[in-house]
């Protein structure tokens, strides 16, 4: 099945990944689309808007308010030989399919002796930042990364959220896809020519010598802005993008740490049991004696994400969280 080719544009996130189905749905008969809203109303992050116009409610096909029961559908349709995207509305909701996600989809390739593979791929968005409440505001990620069985990434560009769904598509066992809800508005420069890319990779966004700013998701820009900041106060920072987290590119983050001796490591979720934590651990297996000062991380407050938009951004990784957590390893008595 080979993919179009597609030139060069300035697009949305939210309009790539729609584009990335849409595609889907073109190549290939086994796919559909299944969610709350995902048909007529467009999705709830309109990212679905004019599918269902175009391809039918066989393809696109609207649910009831049960994640566990149309989660559990897309596993048995997956099981019959189809390529069901899953949208779960929000990681927030995505808790009461857990058990179809964690404890069925996750091990029937083991516990079936290698038999049965569930080519599914579930979708859901993720993060705060947007005025919700602590029960709409989940940065859930590190939940589903610690979970053999699973893939899960974080495409954080337009390229990957154009390429990343036809790689996890194309994958015989279960991949998860977080898309920060923040990222949806944000425009990119569309270089890919519609073909898959890999899930498993990270990627080098910026080049520098001093520290390396580790994260994935919507914290890519952040990080971007923060490096920029830092290189005005005579910091080279390096950007590091993870992509996947399940699994790691550890070679690639280490490498960058070898390199700098510094990390900074900025995680959308709580620092306690975060992922931030698991890329620490990591560094010290693997890069401990390149390391000049102790790993330094920056995460979301310990508390329910407040609803008052000032102490939601109080409470979420900032620009200037990071330039200074940056500026503590490299200059310590600035």
């Amino acid at each position: 099945m080979t993919p179009p080719e597609q030139s060069s544009k300035t697009i949305t996130y939210r309009d790539a990944m729609r584009e990335a189905i849409k595609e889907a749905l073109q190549r290939d008969d086994r796919v559909f689309l299944m969610g709350e809203d995902v048909g007529y109303y467009g999705g709830t992050f309109a990212v679905s808007k004019g599918l269902v116009e175009e391809f039918g409610e066989e393809r696109v096909r609207d649910t009831p308010l049960s994640e566990s029961g149309f989660v559990g559908a897309g596993i048995g349709a997956a099981l019959g030989g189809m390529r069901p995207i899953i949208e779960v509305m929000t990681v927030n909701f995505s808790m009461l399919a857990m058990d179809q996600i964690l404890n069925t989809a996750a091990t029937l390739l083991h516990m079936s002796g290698g038999q049965f593979n569930v080519p599914v791929v579930i979708r859901m968005a993720t993060g705060a930042g947007r005025q919700l409440g602590a029960q709409h505001s989940l940065s859930l990620e590190n939940w589903y990364a610690h979970i053999p069985g699973l893939k899960v990434v974080v495409p954080a560009t337009v390229d990957d959220a154009r390429g990343m769904l036809w790689t996890a598509l194309e994958d015989p066992d279960p991949v998860v896809i977080f898309e920060h809800a923040g990222l949806y508005n944000r425009e990119g420069e569309l270089t890919v020519d519609g073909e898959a890319v890999d899930i498993d990779r990270a990627a080098v966004r910026r080049v520098g010598d001093d520290v390396s700013l580790i994260s994935y998701g919507a914290n890519l820009y952040t990080c971007l802005e923060a490096a920029d900041q830092l290189e005005d106060s005579g910091v080279d920072a390096e950007v590091v993008e993870l992509r996947s987290l399940r699994p790691l590119d550890t070679e690639s983050f280490a490498d960058s740490v070898r390199k700098t001796g510094r990390a900074v490591i900025v995680d959308d979720g709580w620092k306690t049991g975060g992922i931030g934590a698991e890329i620490g651990m990591q560094l010290v297996e693997e890069a401990f004696f390149f390391l000049d000062a102790p790993i330094a991380r920056v995460c979301r407050s310990e508390v329910p994400m407040p609803y008052a938009a000032h102490l939601e951004q109080a409470a979420l990784p900032q620009v200037d969280d990071v330039v200074e957590a940056a500026q503590r390893l490299v200059q310590p008595d600035v």
